[in-house]
């Protein structure tokens, strides 16, 4: 008798939820395993960064001090308004400053982008 693949699946979750919320500590064990992947998925964006910074070396030395400036920049900007989601979030003005400040960064990104496949 073989059983539905879907239907495995989700007893196995099942199984597995409940564990957590009987098992005393599970629920701290939960935490620290939710934490281990969300170091190795942000670990792993750092590799594919590190990957294409040393594919792509020569074309963004190409761009010049000034462009690749704004696009680190640019990126940098990025970042930190990603990390600060919550906080800025939390007023209006919080919110009109995070759409401003990726719109900004977007733009400066496609402004180096489009400069430099000008030449």
């Amino acid at each position: 008798m073989s059983v539905n693949k879907d239907l495995r699946n989700a007893v196995i979750v099942l199984v597995l939820a409940g564990l957590v919320v009987l098992i005393p500590g599970g629920g701290r064990g939960a935490n620290t395993a939710i934490q281990a992947v969300s170091l190795a998925f942000l670990a792993s964006f750092g590799w594919f960064a590190s990957v294409m910074y040393r594919q792509h070396r020569t074309d963004l030395y190409a761009l010049g001090d000034r462009r690749r400036a704004l696009l680190y920049g640019a990126i940098a900007v990025a970042t930190l308004t990603l990390t600060a989601t919550s906080r800025l979030w939390s007023s209006t003005a919080g919110e009109f400053a995070w759409l401003a400040l990726l719109v900004a960064a977007a733009y400066a990104v496609f402004a180096v982008v489009w400069a430099a496949r000008r030449y």
